[in-house]
């Protein structure tokens, strides 16, 4: 169990907030690494493997035309397939994984092209017109190596975000304290 899922877990506990995960090219990993964590049910609220193309639209709500022009790896497609994991599964907040774990490119991409995203209870201002956030990453390693750094910094990305929250919307009030935390 790693320490940034053991945290995610605590701090959603603790607002009594829940989280939803979509993923394709970490196949359920994200979902496997806060299970870990004990007590993750009071906040994990289950997870979609949507691996095929067709899925992320069937399922998760991807924009079929989205799909069709650019790939499944695409930063649109991870940030729609967090808000429509979230909304599916009925979570405040929603992970994605979308990206080329190789051994092959796909959809033009190289290997370790990877986009993970978050959708979540965004307030005003925070500069996305989905409510979510894209982190774009160009990874090097194995297979599994890129698999587990995709869920490293998927996990991250939320991390950063309730971290963010907790000092009140970072990007308004940056100058305010942690509260110790």
């Amino acid at each position: 169990m790693s320490s940034t899922a053991a945290e995610l877990v605590r701090l959603l506990t603790v607002r009594g907030q829940t989280l939803a995960v979509a993923e394709s090219l970490t196949g359920g990993l994200v979902a496997a690494e806060i299970t870990t964590v004990p007590g993750a049910s009071k906040a994990f609220r289950g997870s979609v493997t949507a691996y095929a193309t067709e899925l992320k639209h069937d399922l998760l709500g991807v924009d079929a035309t989205l799909l069709a022009q650019r790939g499944a790896v695409d930063p649109q497609v991870a940030a729609q397939m967090a808000a429509g994991v979230r909304k599916a599964l009925g979570a405040d907040w929603g992970l994605a994984t979308t990206g080329v774990a190789g051994p092959e490119p796909q959809d033009g991409r190289p290997v370790g092209t990877v986009f993970v995203a978050v959708d979540g209870p965004f307030g005003p201002g925070s500069g996305s017109a989905t409510g979510g956030k894209v982190a774009a990453l160009r990874l090097n390693g194995d297979r599994a190596e890129i698999r587990r750094e995709s869920v490293r910094s998927v996990l991250a990305l939320l991390l950063t975000e309730l971290a963010g929250e907790q000092t009140g919307n970072e990007r308004t009030q940056d100058t305010e304290q942690n509260g110790g935390f």
